[in-house]
C-alpha cells in the first residue's frame, strides 16, 4: 500500500421489518464509547464484499444478504485516509449476539432512534440514503471468467481452455463473495474456463450455450437472463457481457457501469440490483 492508498474497511446497514418502517442494527464499541453500524478492516487479500459479511457476523452474530451499495465513507485516520464501503443488508441467519471487547451491545432501533443514537455524521448520512430507493431488490451477478492464458497459445479447442493459476485464484476469491447474494440460480457458458470460475463456489450449475461466444445471440441471451426472477449468478465472456449489461440496464440512468462501454476484466463481476426487472443499483468489482 502506498501513502496515497486509503485504509480499507467494509460494513453494512442491516435492516429488518417493513420497508415503510424498518429497524436497523447499531452497535456500541466500548473502546470509543460510540454507536455505529457494524464494520471493520479488510484482512490481507480479502475481498471487500467478503469483509463486509465477516465483520457483520463477527460484531453482531448475524449472517446477512447484501442489497444495493451505499455511498462509501471517507475520513482521516492517524495521518491516512480511511475508506469504508457499505451495503444495505437483510438478515439470513442469526447465530446470536455475544458481547465482547470490540462490541458490547447490539440494538435494533427505528430510523428516528438511530439518528439520535449514532455518533457520527457520516453514519446519519448513510441512514438517510437507506430509504432513497427500494430495499427488497433481487441481485443478478454477471461474472467474466477468470484468467485463462491467451487464445493464441492454446493448442486445443478454445472451449476447453482452462483457467491458469491467476484464474484459479480469482475463482477462489469469487467463492468468498457469492455468499453475499445467496444465489438460487447459477448459469454458465459451457466453456471450461467459465465452469471453473464458478465451481469453487458450487458445482450445482447449469450450462447455457446462449452464454457462449459461439452461440451468443443478443436478443435471445438478453431475454434469457432478463427473465431470471430469483437471485442469480451468470458467468460468460468478455465479448458477451458488455452488450448484455447495456441491454439489461438501459432503462436505468443511474447505472455506473457505462452501458456499451462496460468492460469487465477477467475475473471481474457486475452486480445489478433489480426490482420488477428494473435496475435499482449497480456495482462493479474485480477479484
Amino acid at each position: 500500500m502506498t501513502t496515497t492508498d486509503p485504509l480499507r474497511a467494509a460494513g453494512a446497514v442491516v435492516w429488518r421489518g417493513t420497508e415503510g418502517a424498518p429497524e436497523v442494527a447499531v452497535v456500541h464499541r466500548p473502546r470509543y464509547d460510540d454507536w455505529t453500524f457494524p464494520k471493520g478492516k479488510l484482512e490481507a487479500g480479502e475481498h471487500v464484499i467478503a469483509a463486509a459479511l465477516r465483520e457483520v457476523r463477527e460484531e453482531t452474530g448475524l449472517t446477512v444478504t447484501l442489497g444495493r451499495p451505499l455511498p462509501a465513507v471517507h475520513y482521516p485516520l492517524q495521518g491516512a485516509l480511511k475508506r469504508v464501503d457499505y451495503w444495505t443488508a437483510r438478515v439470513s441467519g442469526d447465530g446470536g449476539f455475544v458481547p465482547g471487547d470490540e462490541v458490547d451491545e447490539l440494538r435494533w432501533v427505528s430510523l428516528d432512534r438511530a439518528r439520535e443514537l449514532l455518533s457520527y455524521a457520516w453514519d446519519v448520512e448513510l441512514l438517510g440514503r437507506l430509504t432513497t430507493a427500494p430495499l427488497s431488490t433481487v441481485p443478478l451477478v454477471l461474472v467474466r471468467h477468470g484468467s485463462a492464458g491467451s487464445r493464441q497459445s492454446w493448442q486445443g479447442e478454445d472451449a476447453r481452455r482452462p483457467l491458469d493459476d491467476e484464474g484459479l485464484a480469482q475463482a477462489a476469491v469469487l467463492a468468498t463473495v457469492l455468499p453475499a447474494y445467496r444465489p438460487e440460480i447459477l448459469l454458465s457458458s459451457p466453456s471450461l474456463r467459465c465452469v471453473q470460475t464458478l465451481r469453487p463456489y458450487s458445482s450445482d450449475l447449469a450450462l447455457e450455450p446462449l452464454l457462449s461466444e459461439e452461440v451468443y445471440d443478443p436478443p435471445k441471451t438478453t431475454a434469457l437472463v432478463g427473465e431470471l426472477a430469483a437471485p442469480a449468478v451468470v458467468c460468460s465472456h468478455g465479448k458477451v457481457l458488455p452488450s448484455l449489461i447495456a441491454a439489461l440496464s438501459s432503462l436505468d440512468p443511474f447505472t455506473p457501469l457505462g452501458g456499451e462501454q462496460a468492460h469487465l476484466a477477467k475475473g471481474a463481476f457486475a452486480v445489478l440490483h433489480r426490482l420488477d426487472g428494473q435496475v435499482i443499483g449497480a456495482e462493479l468489482h474485480t477479484t
